[in-house]
C-alpha cells in the first residue's frame, strides 16, 4: 500500500484530500507539526508526498529542497499561485507535478496515479510482508508462519498489516480506527478492540500468542520480541 504524505496548512483541505484518497486504499498521513516535517517524513517513509507553497514557518520550496537532500521520493506541489513562474521554479526544485487549486478530487487521484507510474514502474510490486518468519500474502488475505496457512478477515487482514508495515512502531487507535471504517459516521471506539481480539485469536490459531501488543492509551504495534 502506497503511503502518502499531505504538507497542507488548511485543515479542511487536508482532510478532504486524506479522506478522498484513503477510499482509494492509500495510506495518508497530514502533517499537523509544519516546523518538524522532516522528522515526520523521517518517520513514515511516504512514497508519495503532497505539498502546498504557503506554509507556516518555512514555504513549500524549502520543504521540497529539504527533502530533495535524502529523498527522490515522488513531490506534488498543491498551490493557489497558478502562474508560470510558480510553477517552473517546483519544478526545477525537484517536484513531479504541479496542482493548481481549486482543484477537483478526481483530478488529484488522476495526478497522484500518474506520478506513482512513472515513479515506481521499474519496481516490482510488493506482494508479501514478511516479519521474520511471518508471512503476510497481501493479494490473498492469507497469514503463512511455520509452515500453516490461514484466511483473515476483511478487517483482521487490515488491522495486521498495517501494524506489520510499521513493524516495532506504534499505530494509534484512530489511525487504525480511519483504515478500518472510512466514514464519517460514529463508531464506538470498543469495536476496534473487539477487532483486535479477533485477530490475537486468529494468530494463536497459527501459533502466534503474542506478537499484537498494546501501548496503553495510544495504540498497537506488532513485535516478535
Amino acid at each position: 500500500m502506497n503511503r502518502i504524505m499531505i504538507i497542507e496548512d488548511d485543515p479542511v483541505i487536508a482532510e478532504q484530500m486524506a479522506k478522498y484518497l484513503i477510499k482509494w486504499d492509500y495510506e495518508v498521513y497530514n502533517v499537523e507539526d509544519f516546523e518538524n516535517i522532516i522528522d515526520f517524513f523521517l518517520d513514515i517513509e511516504p512514497q508519495l508526498v503532497l505539498i502546498d507553497i504557503k506554509l507556516p514557518f518555512y514555504n513549500g520550496y524549502h520543504w521540497c529542497t529539504e527533502i530533495r537532500k535524502i529523498s527522490d521520493v515522488p513531490i506534488i506541489f498543491i498551490s493557489s499561485a497558478a502562474e508560470d513562474m510558480n510553477i517552473i521554479m517546483g519544478m526545477q526544485l525537484g517536484a513531479d507535478d504541479y496542482i493548481v487549486k481549486p482543484f477537483s478530487l478526481e483530478v488529484l487521484l488522476a495526478k497522484v496515479q500518474a506520478v506513482l507510474r512513472r515513479a515506481y514502474k521499474n519496481i516490482e510490486q510488493i506482494s508479501i510482508l514478511k516479519m521474520g518468519e511471518i508471512i503476510l500474502h497481501l493479494d490473498e488475505m492469507e497469514l503463512e508462519y511455520g509452515g500453516d496457512r490461514i484466511a483473515l478477515s476483511k478487517n483482521e487482514f487490515k488491522i495486521l498489516e498495517s501494524l506489520m508495515n510499521k513493524e516495532g512502531k506504534i499505530i494509534t487507535r484512530e489511525t487504525l480506527m480511519q483504515k478500518l471504517w472510512q466514514s464519517d459516521i460514529y463508531i464506538d471506539d470498543n469495536t476496534l478492540t473487539v477487532n483486535i481480539a479477533r485477530l490475537r485469536k486468529r494468530l494463536e490459531e497459527i501459533g502466534l500468542s503474542n506478537i499484537v501488543k498494546t501501548k496503553k492509551g495510544v495504540g498497537y504495534y506488532v513485535s516478535n520480541e
